[in-house]
């Protein structure tokens, strides 16, 4: 039976359940975070760190947490890694299960503390429609007078098995920065892992394939040049938080995004969607 239901994680954060014949899926309030998508007789399409507590008011390390207003660090130190989005609550809006697709919509009031980081009138939401695929789509619209300019990311985690095995297709054409040098320009289609890899990648087609041991995976982008590749290794596994000394072996992440000279300029009025589509091939 299909279901949408509200539950509370043991730890305390609160989170959506949503069950159809497709696929089971479970998006916590805490940053509009989905850390499951499961289709139907396949393996879950997120990858999640055991050693993440799901404590309040710190990010899950894996699923999809939302960067926004910015990606990375800010120019001001002491402002949040990735903007502040992602450790925020957020509102289920709407919610339904239509010909067993499910559809939920999700929005972020920009609270008083936050004014000091963000202080443009402006709307953002995040949409979640669950079948067989997972689509996920972040919009902002300005509502003020004045146009202001911000960057973006959907920060995803993907289970590959094994990093020595793994393949990363479609990067054929594209540039991109890694540990800020560059811009390089990819060499050939394919990435394959051997070290630290941190690429902020431009000029990027809108669809790539990570090709693991255990199948493939598609992931495709809309409205979105540019995206982050994204394995810390062995020497900084130890030292990030919420994160195993050997998970650096089992994920990769591969984040639709705006960055760089795909910032976006949003001017009055106007609304800018993000989404990034995932399935097995």
């Amino acid at each position: 039976m299909a279901s949408i239901s509200q539950h509370t994680h043991a730890n305390g954060l609160d989170y959506i359940a949503i069950t159809t014949p497709l696929c089971d899926a479970r998006i916590f309030l805490q940053g509009a975070q989905i850390d499951q998508f499961t289709p139907k007789d396949k393996a879950d399409l997120l990858w999640v760190s055991s050693a993440d507590e799901y404590l309040p008011g710190s990010g899950i390390r894996g699923g999809i947490p939302i960067c926004w207003p910015w990606f990375g660090a800010h120019s001001n130190p002491d402002w949040p890694q990735h903007g502040f989005a992602r450790t925020r609550l957020w509102q289920l809006d709407q919610s339904r299960i239509e010909n067993d697709i499910a559809y939920l919509t999700f929005s972020l009031t920009v609270n008083e503390q936050d004014k000091q980081y963000w202080p443009h009138q402006s709307q953002v939401s995040i949409e979640f429609v669950l079948s067989e695929k997972l689509q996920v789509s972040l919009i902002t619209t300005n509502t003020g007078s004045e146009t202001f300019e911000f960057t973006q990311a959907l920060h995803s985690y993907f289970p590959i098995g094994d990093i020595h095995q793994l393949v990363a297709h479609g990067f054929a054409g594209s540039k991109y920065i890694e540990f800020g040098q560059g811009p390089y320009l990819q060499e050939g289609d394919s990435v394959r892992f051997d070290r630290e890899t941190d690429r902020v990648y431009t000029q990027l087609a809108d669809r790539q394939l990570l090709e693991t041991p255990n199948g493939v995976i598609e992931i495709m982008r809309d409205n979105s040049r540019s995206a982050v590749l994204w394995n810390p290794w062995i020497d900084k596994s130890k030292w990030l938080a919420r994160f195993n000394d050997e998970d650096y072996l089992k994920m990769v992440c591969l984040e639709a995004a705006n960055v760089l000279e795909d910032k976006v300029q949003l001017a009055p009025n106007q609304s800018q969607r993000l989404t990034t589509t995932i399935s097995w091939r």
